[in-house]
């Protein structure tokens, strides 16, 4: 038994000569250098990751608003467009300008002929309020009240001569 023990003290020699025993930290620098840097570059990785969701959160949220913003506005533009589209408004400011409504209108068939009887349209005076002067204490009220000035009044046409043309449309036969 001594021989083999021997033996083994000559195997383990060798061994022991190729394999030194004690601790070795030139094996294990590059694997911690590796470690270290696939780390931080992970940690520098989420942090820019996260930078750029905040900055896509914060830059949504400004267009959010915006569109909020365009919305409001969108909308208030909406009611004046509808305002200005109201059948009363319309007449007032058809009135302002000098229009007055038409009379019957008259159509052309794609032959030429006139299909009912055209009139001309008459303006008629239109009720519009004068507004009266502010009179002050030291000043007397008149006895007779001021006319309105004829700016405000709309030019009548003459109505000396009704019309006797009728006002709908005759019915015309094509024959068909």
């Amino acid at each position: 038994m001594t021989r083999t023990a021997e033996q083994m003290k000559g195997r383990a020699g060798r061994l022991s000569r190729l394999m030194p025993s004690g601790p070795s930290t030139a094996a294990r620098t590059p694997f911690v250098l590796l470690v270290v840097l696939l780390l931080t570059g992970g940690l520098i990785s989420l942090l820019l990751l996260n930078s750029a969701l905040n900055e896509g959160s914060f830059r949504l949220s400004k267009l959010k608003r915006e569109t909020t913003e365009l919305t409001d506005e969108q909308q208030a533009l909406q009611r004046d467009v509808d305002g200005y589209a109201e059948p009363d408004a319309l007449e007032r400011r058809a009135r302002e300008l000098g229009m007055v409504p038409g009379g019957s209108p008259a159509f052309l068939d794609p032959d030429g002929r006139v299909r009912g009887v055209p009139e001309r349209a008459d303006a008629q005076p239109v009720p519009t309020v004068a507004p009266q002067p502010e009179a002050s204490a030291a000043e007397p009220a008149s006895p007779t009240p001021s006319a309105p000035p004829a700016a405000s009044v709309p030019p009548a046409a003459s109505s000396a001569t009704p019309s006797t043309n009728p006002t709908t449309p005759l019915p015309t036969s094509s024959g068909r």
